[in-house]
């Protein structure tokens, strides 16, 4: 099957037009913005007049996108990679809890500099070097997890209302782009009521799920380091992905917001949301559900009021996920130093999440999207682990010092230790720990190989060889 790349993008540019139209809709800078204004902002710093919002309400931001189905399915790949249910939940909150606190420390600058993550990026890469991060993650958020997230729903569309997928693929991509076109503020209310629905919905599977699990196996039974690393593996690069973004979310709160609390609120909410339904995918996947289509055969052993919900539910959290993953590569996109008015830049995020990623959404669902999911959330970990810990090594160098000036696209700031440290960590954990299984095409780092016993460190090892190299560059190009 072929999208029909032609309508998509006819659709989305009319789209973009249609609501570039509403100049009643345009931002405000009472710090109170409606949620219909269209947001001008972009990477500059948010003015003190425009800022506005509470830090609990990050909670319901980060746990709506994770209430949705590939989360759920990450937990049936950790039973894939031989865990049993126990091994699983405990490799995934594990993963989940490492990706969580960078997350959260990272979310708590947002309120004090007032700029996207991306842009905070230049003080550890610099402004030519952020290049790298920045156009991973435009590439990674606007079509590989647009792709991921677009699938899921597109199929719970068409079981839900026996539409043919081409068109559940182009309502889930016009909903989506239209709710980030609009921007930040709609993107917090929209997640914030899509919360409700979500929570409850899936609390209610989870407990369904939950009270028809096989739990008769002990954690230590058979145990596989190779096979735990794997799971843990998993649930770091989804959760970690999130990261890139997590300033994004934050840069609109008043300055004088308690960084401890947005850290938390922003920790919590990823932690909570992916912790639980990654659960409940393991405990699905450990002999509750059968073969076939994974939102098929998931749905099929709930009551079919239920699963009608779940489908409902299933669409909409594909839908809280990827306003996110446009709007924010979005953002990376214009960090990477991007110089294009301000209608252009958006439209061409839509370009790219609505025609490659839903094109690619086509190709993982027909050639083994369990595989495909599975590779790209390794991939993601094994950049994204370097550039979190290049960013983390920097905060502590810099000791509290105001990288506001640094950071400004005026300033033009160089830092090598950041692109160097983060090419040559990548690089060098992937060819040494990367393990990559495809149907047809396999790869091994140096120090590993098939099978369960032999496991994924490419992130832990990379982010380890990141921190030790940015310290040290820094420290030699530095010196007083």
């Amino acid at each position: 099957m072929l999208v029909n790349t032609g309508a998509i993008l006819e659709k989305c540019e009319f789209a973009v037009n249609f609501l570039d139209k509403f100049s009643f809709m345009s931002q405000t800078s009472t710090g109170s913005a409606k949620a219909t204004s269209i947001e001008t902002n972009d990477v500059a710093p948010i003015p003190a007049a425009e800022r506005h919002g509470k830090a609990w309400h990050l909670f319901t931001v980060w746990s709506s996108p994770n209430l949705e189905f590939a989360t759920i399915f990450i937990g049936a790949l950790a039973v894939f990679a031989g865990l049993n249910v126990w091994q699983a939940i405990l490799a995934l909150a594990l993963g989940n809890g490492l990706a969580a606190i960078t997350h959260g420390w990272f979310s708590s600058w947002g309120p004090r500099h007032g700029v996207p993550q991306m842009v905070i990026s230049r003080s550890a890469f610099g402004l030519r070097g952020n290049i790298l991060p920045a156009g991973t993650s435009t590439l990674v958020a606007g079509i590989g997890w647009f792709a991921v997230n677009t699938t899921s729903g597109a199929f719970a569309l068409t079981t839900l209302t026996n539409f043919p997928v081409a068109a559940s693929v182009t309502i889930i991509i016009l909903v989506q782009v239209i709710a980030a076109f609009i921007g930040h503020n709609f993107i917090q209310k929209f997640e914030r009521y899509a919360f409700f629905y979500l929570a409850v919905v899936f609390a209610i599977v989870a407990a369904v799920i939950v009270s028809q699990g096989h739990y008769d196996v002990s954690p230590t039974e058979d145990f596989k380091w190779g096979a735990f690393s794997v799971g843990v593996a998993l649930a770091y690069g989804y959760t970690q992905g999130w990261t890139p973004f997590a300033a994004d979310f934050t840069r609109y709160l008043p300055a004088n917001t308690s960084p401890k609390a947005v850290g938390l609120a922003a920790g919590l909410g990823n932690f909570t949301a992916t912790t639980m339904l990654m659960s409940v995918g393991a405990i699905a996947w450990s002999g509750v559900v059968g073969e076939g289509l994974p939102t098929t055969a998931f749905t099929a052993v709930l009551p079919p009021a239920l699963a009608v919900l779940t489908l409902i539910g299933i669409a909409v959290g594909s839908v809280s996920a990827n306003v996110l993953n446009i709007y924010s590569g979005t953002m990376s996109f214009i960090a990477a130093g991007v110089k294009l008015g301000f209608k252009t830049r958006r439209a061409i995020m839509v370009v790219l999440a609505g025609v490659l990623g839903g094109g690619i959404s086509y190709f993982a669902v027909e050639d083994n999207f369990r595989f495909i999911f599975e590779l790209f959330l390794l991939t993601v970990g094994y950049w994204l682990a370097p550039w979190v810990a290049i960013l983390v090594v920097d905060r502590v160098l810099r000791k509290g010092q105001n990288i506001d000036e640094l950071i400004k696209e005026e300033t033009k700031h160089s830092n090598i230790a950041g692109p160097i440290a983060f090419v040559v960590a990548t690089v060098t954990a992937v060819s040494l720990f990367a393990k990559a299984e495809m149907p047809t095409v396999q790869f091994y780092g140096i120090f590993t190989g098939p099978g369960a016993e032999n496991g994924d460190w490419t992130a832990l090892f990379g982010f380890v060889l990141a921190a030790v190299l940015y310290f040290v560059i820094y420290k030699a190009t530095n010196k007083k």
